[in-house]
């Protein structure tokens, strides 16, 4: 679950200064955002509490979650969080905000690593949508990416993980990424960021170009290098060392902590 952090600092740079070029240079000014730091939230909702729910439980399975969202923004407060998230982590009370911006798919990468069977990733994924996300948008994007992170770690091809993809956001994905970039411009609603993020990654040969791929369209950057770059490390099992380098001293020690322990227990088994 690391290529979700590792896509979310190399994005931070050009979330600012948006490119269309492929062969864009890493930035020494990069660094993790909102993205990593409620994904790290995510991982830690899971490592209280790992067990089941079932469709009943969404509600209370949501307010674990959330608390860990409020508790996140907390201890990280300028990580670049959206207004509308930034109001509701402040509050003393959890209201349900019905949000469809891409906010709550950028945090479930770890879901999909942590559940035995896609029917839990699926519930999850939208429990953890609940408080901050309710809107079958964002639901079905958060549902998209978890599953399809579940799928890859699974070993099913991408022809099947496409066509979850599709039936599940209703989406078409055979789109040449290329004429993506002629349109594609910064949006941060579910629908703008999630079908182009799931083509970087179809489209890429290994973890590296999935990433570049999200970054060059010149979107949201970081959350689009999150949300391929999670699927990509699911799916091609790897991430170049010189990518490593660069970006584990910019992961702060609290949430490096956090993302290590939940390795161990998920994703290194």
């Amino acid at each position: 679950m690391l290529g979700a952090v590792y896509g979310d600092i190399i994005g931070s740079y050009y979330e600012v200064h948006s490119t269309k070029d492929y062969n864009f240079p890493l930035q020494k000014e990069s660094t993790f955002t909102d993205d990593t730091v409620l994904t790290v939230a995510v991982c830690q909702a899971i490592l209280n509490n790992p067990k089941n729910i079932s469709v009943f439980d969404i509600r209370k399975r949501g307010y674990e979650y959330a608390v860990q969202y409020q508790a996140y923004y907390k201890r990280y407060p300028h990580a670049g969080y959206g207004a509308m998230f930034t109001a509701w982590a402040k509050s003393d009370e959890l209201s349900v905000q019905k949000s469809y911006g891409n906010g709550g798919v950028m945090r479930v990468v770890p879901i999909g690593y942590a559940y035995d069977t896609l029917e839990q990733v699926l519930l999850q994924a939208k429990a953890s949508c609940y408080y901050t996300h309710n809107h079958r948008e964002t639901i079905a994007g958060a549902k998209t990416v978890a599953g399809s992170v579940w799928l890859a770690l699974h070993g099913k091809d991408k022809k099947e993980i496409q066509t979850f993809c599709e039936k599940q956001f209703d989406m078409k994905l055979d789109v040449p990424i290329d004429s993506l970039r002629e349109y594609i411009s910064f949006d941060s609603r579910t629908n703008k960021s999630v079908p182009p993020s799931v083509i970087a990654f179809l489209q890429s040969n290994d973890y590296e170009s999935a990433v570049r791929n999200a970054i060059s369209l010149g979107g949201d950057a970081d959350t689009m290098a999150c949300t391929a770059g999670g699927i990509a490390e699911a799916y091609y099992k790897a991430i170049p060392h010189h990518i490593q380098s660069f970006c584990d001293s910019r992961i702060d020690f609290g949430l490096k902590t956090v993302i290590q322990r939940f390795r161990k227990t998920y994703a290194d088994r």
